[in-house]
């Protein structure tokens, strides 16, 4: 989100690379005008020095401090997953002593993201976290050149198991609750109809949805899905065509992959429901029924602290709910329900929050959102009662990488969703 113990064995998404750039969000296959990247420190004060590239700039570092550097894929005002990391930064400065921390915000990936992250190395930045998945192999490459710093990447696969790691967490929890609370809604409304607007044809896509999908059958069993692919991760204009396309084909609510507030903007215009991703924030209009976000604060702190104290070595770090790092807006502590939330079933709610209670104690976790029986959207049973899918399976296609193969494998749509399954 992303959890996040990781995914250190995914090796089949090299595959997947070629189809999409980024496993967080990032710029579509054709995306628009590239944005000229810009560099500011956190606290949004004005860099001093030019990088290797003209016109761009990278932040000094604080002499005497512990530096902090993140590398976002796109604004990081985004309202959605930049966003996200930047208030992550933020929470590192504010709860960590004697940190500094900055940012590079609309970052492309390539050659340019790799001469960004080197350029914060040569500044002299402790810790660099590369926040999207095409970032990897520039991070991974930089890394081996400054082997007494440190280098987080959010999102992948790759880790050299010294001083750099991988970093995600089990938004599918999140996502599982989602699903009830649409479906309660929808069940409420009486159209029974939802949309997903989904970014990549990659595993994680599959999984998210899936996840909705088998939270949605739990408070209304009659639900379906809609999808709609967009192959972007931050595009306002192809988020809100899609969102329009769904609520168009009798959606009631809408749920996204993807970066921007759409779903939630386009249902306030048709007097439907929306439900936004990635940052807390982002639930604005009265038409949001939720959003299921990332706290990465929590976690990136934890990181900041160990390393000081010289007690973390990076590897693959995946978290699940129970580290505080996720969250799903109206259900967590010292929010209040959503006004789409009011008039749902007591069941319903009582359903959402004690689940959400077992996953906050680490009673139920990814894997028990994925177990048996589950049945694809052809009748097909793809998780026997009493089993469940393990780590292998929600992070690859099938048959899996060579040394890790996958059991059920995550290239099935659930049962309720009106979708074929896009090449692999």
């Amino acid at each position: 989100m992303f959890r996040r113990q990781i995914w250190g064995v995914m090796a089949l998404l090299l595959v997947l690379s070629m189809l999409v750039a980024a496993c967080a969000p990032a710029p579509a296959p054709a995306p628009a005008p590239k944005v000229e990247p810009t560099a500011a420190p956190a606290a949004q004060v004005e860099p001093t020095q030019a990088a290797e590239k003209p016109g761009l700039q990278i932040p000094d570092v604080e002499k005497g401090k512990f530096n902090v550097a993140a590398v976002l894929i796109g604004p990081h005002d985004d309202g959605g997953w930049s966003q996200a990391h930047y208030d992550g930064l933020q929470y590192i400065e504010k709860n960590v002593p004697n940190t500094h921390v900055a940012y590079v915000e609309n970052v492309p990936e390539g050659a340019e993201a790799e001469q960004v992250i080197r350029s914060l190395a040569r500044k002299g930045f402790d810790l660099v976290l590369t926040t999207s998945f095409g970032f990897m192999d520039p991070t991974l490459t930089v890394a081996e050149e400054f082997p007494d710093q440190t280098f987080i990447h959010v999102s992948g696969f790759k880790t050299n198991n010294k001083n750099f790691g991988n970093l995600f967490g089990a938004m599918e929890d999140m996502k599982y609750l989602a699903g009830m609370v649409a479906g309660s809604r929808a069940k409420v409304d009486k159209v029974t109809k939802l949309g997903y607007i989904a970014t990549f044809p990659i595993p994680e896509e599959l999984r998210l949805g899936n996840a909705f999908a088998l939270g949605m059958k739990k408070t209304c069993p009659e639900c379906t899905l809609d999808v709609r692919w967009i192959n972007t991760w931050h595009d306002p204009v192809q988020e809100k065509a899609a969102a329009e396309s769904l609520f168009d084909a009798g959606a009631q609510v809408v749920f996204t992959g993807a970066d921007t507030p759409a779903p939630a903007d386009v249902a306030q215009a048709k007097g439907k429901w929306g439900i936004t991703y990635d940052w807390v924030g982002s639930c604005k209009v009265e038409r949001c029924l939720t959003t299921i976000y990332w706290d990465w604060g929590k976690v990136y702190a934890k990181i900041a602290q160990g390393l000081i104290a010289k007690t973390y070595k990076p590897g693959f770090d995946y978290f699940d709910a129970d580290s505080g790092a996720l969250g799903i807006f109206g259900f967590m502590e010292g929010q209040q329900p959503t006004k789409g939330m009011a008039d749902l079933p007591a069941e319903d709610i009582k359903l959402v929050k004690d689940t959400l209670a077992k996953m906050l104690a680490g009673q139920f976790t990814r894997f028990d959102v994925f177990a048996g029986e589950i049945k694809d959207n052809k009748g097909n049973v793809i998780v026997p009662a009493g089993e469940k899918m393990q780590q292998a399976d929600l992070d690859q296609f099938p048959p899996g990488a060579e040394g890790l193969k996958c059991k059920y494998c995550m290239y099935w749509w659930a049962d309720g969703i009106l979708a074929e399954l896009p090449k692999q």
